[in-house]
């Protein structure tokens, strides 16, 4: 009997155990159906802002043989289209590069005037379409200017000496809400690492000017990769970051110093105008210069000299006044295009 009343006890534990296992199968399989099911109404969420997305395309395009408005802003997107220019290497400027070309997004901007069913310029939509070219499917040369259709202007502002005009210069950018490309001599920010950090700290792009101001056109290669690695080096432990644009210094270079920049990932930046600002012109005169050469695309070469100093805001000013906006050698070199408006 005792052995029976065990017996039974046991079948007991044993069948409250499998019911508790049960239990949790249960609850397990329950909390991956919610699961499921969860994801379920995500995904068909999904899916049915997809398909609403998909018959509204569908719905435009039978429109789009019988609803004028929606022929007028094809008529209109044919009148307007502008086409992307390629990157290229050019017989006196060398590199070259490309601009996007723009044209209307017609689903978009019929979207936007189906409501009112009136064609409105001011409501069309725009997009952008890319060269086939670009700057970087160019073999290595040196860059003298941006896009000629661009309607924007560089400022290159070569550093190796100078600092006490440098302040008053970040003063009149910063004024005028004007990012130049700073290009530095790396033994330079060596000696003047605050100032380095200062122009860096205002946001203008840094390049590489070479370590020691040499003639790189008279460097044997194993001299110029020493000249512009060191140059690197230097910027990107005082500052963080590495170059992407090169300037030999005097504009003195031969192609193997563009083969070697293009080895360490920089492009040859040379320049369209030059202020000249060495000669200590009048800044007056260096100014009426400058402004009568600059043009679409131009990048204008300075220093931290006297008569920048002091004819900076009135250049930045008539630059701007012509139509121009001004950016850095990056922003001159993108394929984004602008507007004025």
């Amino acid at each position: 009997m005792i052995h029976s009343k065990r017996s039974a006890k046991s079948r007991l534990h044993s069948e409250e155990g499998s019911l508790v296992g049960i239990n949790r199968k249960h609850l397990k399989l329950g909390m991956i159906m919610f699961i499921m099911l969860a994801g379920g109404f995500t995904s068909q969420s999904t899916g049915m802002a997809m398909r609403s997305d998909v018959r509204s395309d569908i719905l435009i395009s039978r429109e789009a043989n019988t609803n004028s408005l929606y022929q007028k802003i094809q008529a209109y997107s044919e009148q307007s289209r502008i086409e992307p220019i390629d990157a290229k290497v050019d017989r006196i400027w060398k590199a070259i590069p490309g601009y996007n070309g723009l044209e209307v997004n017609i689903k978009a901007s019929y979207k936007k005037m189906k409501a009112s069913n009136d064609f409105d310029k001011n409501k069309v939509v725009y997009k952008e379409i890319s060269p086939n070219v670009h700057l970087e499917d160019l073999e290595p040369q040196p860059i003298y200017r941006g896009n000629p259709q661009k309607p924007m202007v560089a400022l290159l502002i070569n550093v190796a000496w100078g600092n006490e005009y440098i302040p008053e210069i970040l003063k009149i950018l910063n004024k005028h809400q004007v990012k130049a490309t700073f290009f530095f001599d790396g033994s330079w920010v060596e000696k003047n690492p605050e100032l380095a950090i200062m122009i860096n700290k205002e946001n203008h792009e840094i390049g590489n000017h070479a370590y020691s101001h040499p003639d790189l056109k008279q460097r044997s290669m194993t001299d110029t990769i020493e000249e512009l690695q060191k140059t690197n080096d230097v910027i990107k432990a005082t500052l963080g970051k590495k170059p992407k644009w090169f300037a030999p210094p005097s504009g003195s270079f031969n192609q193997g110093t563009i083969n070697i920049a293009h080895q360490l990932n920089m492009k040859t930046i040379l320049w369209t105008v030059d202020t000249v600002d060495w000669k200590k012109p009048a800044p007056a005169e260096m100014v009426r210069s400058v402004v009568t050469k600059v043009g679409n695309g131009s990048m204008v070469l300075m220093h931290p000299t006297m008569p920048v100093a002091v004819g900076l805001k009135d250049m930045i000013s008539e630059i701007k006044a012509k139509g121009y906006q001004l950016g850095t050698v990056s922003d001159l070199m993108s394929e984004k295009r602008i507007s004025l408006n």
